[in-house]
């Protein structure tokens, strides 16, 4: 097994983001188009937070309650991004070795993590992506 291999080798490089401005049902289209499952949340170039499905899935119900569907598009179009998201998320750097990056996953509540050079977003890293990795290994 590579010991000190670096994250950038595993991440997603081409990541899909948004602006802070932009209206939480551009968030979900993006879920469903692509079939990703966090978004990076941008302010200019720099990250400011990260979106997940799961913080759009607790925010929506219709699927629950019959005759309720409008209800989700409602939610959707009162909050914003920045009520929803988690702010300031934990970054790591391209650099850092993907045992770093699984001993966080291991020990911290995060499944994605934003990949950064300085300021600048690099790729996200996923459990899934550890996980792949891991299994290459045997």
């Amino acid at each position: 097994m590579k010991k000190r291999e670096p994250v950038k080798e595993i991440m997603t490089k081409e990541v899909f983001t948004v602006q802070e401005n932009e209206k939480l049902s551009t968030v979900v289209e993006m879920f469903r188009k692509h079939k990703i499952r966090h978004i990076p949340v941008l302010e200019g170039k720099k990250i400011t937070g990260i979106i997940s499905r799961t913080d759009i899935n607790r925010l929506t119900f219709g699927a629950l309650f019959e005759n309720q569907e409008g209800a989700d598009e409602a939610v959707l179009e009162i909050l914003s991004i920045n009520q929803v998201m988690t702010a300031k998320p934990k970054v790591v750097s391209e650099d850092d070795s993907i045992k770093e990056i699984a001993e966080i996953f291991a020990h911290e509540e995060f499944h994605a993590l934003p990949v950064v050079s300085g300021d600048e977003l690099k790729g996200i890293v996923t459990t899934t992506d550890v996980i792949k990795y891991l299994l290459d290994q045997y």
